[in-house]
């Protein structure tokens, strides 16, 4: 059983890598869209007298709008188009003779500039640098060393994983969805820390045992814990996901990805790494007290 899931743990481990470099990838050709948060742009919002498909509806206005365009329902019968400075500028006013055709009431009609998008980005991107930092700095003291790298690499495992997808599925990448990723973190180095102390416990503990059995007990000992949380935390984003709207649905897309990527990399990141990076009870020989090994080997 032991050497069964050390194998399990190693392809997983692999695995993770190969997500990691595709999902680099993914990012640098298609990069995440930014929203118009960071962007800046005009946004058109409108409310429909009847119920309607987006296809159609994206068809339609594109025999108004002149150059690219974001259309997004913000609700029953609600969309709002974005359009960027230059597309925004080249297409003219067409909503209002749109609006006569269609019926449509017009609701909000508005610029958000250029400078408000870069102080947006500046200030997320510092928010987001300085919580990394803040991490890896708790890691670092927390940890021995092998369960510090393996913790941070989960966590930017995490975060580049996470973005990806939102590349692929071409999620906007809006302050909301900021504000999940920086959950991401929190949430991943919650797993990892939980893991970690469990492997750090049962090797100092149980200096004669193979390493790999006692990274396989910390990880069942702590298992169900994590499903728990994991399940009962995705319940409630998939709640705000069915019932807040549009508005947060890109809030609890990244959310939910980044709960299912955190689980996985607690197991075959933050547990299975510090092994490969060769950890052992050596590592903490001569650095406990009697009495805290004496505490550490009571059940």
């Amino acid at each position: 059983m032991v050497s069964n899931f050390k194998s399990v743990r190693k392809f997983g481990l692999w695995l993770s890598v190969v997500l990691m470099v595709v999902s680099l990838l993914i990012i640098t050709l298609k990069g995440v869209p930014l929203g118009q948060d960071f962007t800046g742009g005009y946004v058109s919002e409108f409310a429909l007298p009847q119920s309607v498909a987006q296809e159609p509806l994206q068809q339609e206005l594109g025999n108004y709008i002149d150059g690219p365009f974001r259309l997004t329902e913000r609700g029953p019968g609600k969309w709002s188009v974005f359009q960027t400075p230059e597309a925004g500028r080249a297409s003219g006013d067409w909503l209002a003779s749109w609006s006569v055709h269609s019926g449509a009431t017009v609701l909000d009609n508005s610029f958000l500039g250029a400078a408000a998008g870069d102080e947006l980005i500046e200030q997320g991107m510092m928010a987001l640098l300085f919580a990394t930092l803040a991490v890896m700095l708790y890691l670092l003291g927390r940890f021995e060393w092998r369960l510090s790298v393996a913790a941070t690499l989960a966590l930017a495992h995490d975060v580049i994983i996470t973005l990806a997808l939102l590349a692929l599925f071409e999620v906007e990448f809006t302050l909301t969805v900021l504000a999940a990723i920086l959950a991401i973190i929190g949430y991943s180095l919650n797993d990892s820390i939980v893991i970690g102390d469990k492997v750090r416990e049962i090797v100092r503990a149980k200096p004669e045992q193979n390493v790999s059995k006692s990274v396989n007990e910390a990880i069942f000992a702590s298992m169900s814990r994590t499903l728990i949380t994991s399940l009962t935390t995705l319940t409630t984003i998939i709640s705000i996901w069915m019932m807040a709207g549009a508005p947060l649905r890109g809030f609890a897309i990244t959310l939910f990805v980044g709960v299912l990527v955190g689980t996985w990399s607690s197991v075959f990141i933050s547990a299975t790494l510090p092994q490969s990076l060769g950890l052992s009870s050596d590592n903490y020989l001569n650095k406990d007290s009697e009495e805290v090994k004496r505490q550490l080997a009571e059940p």
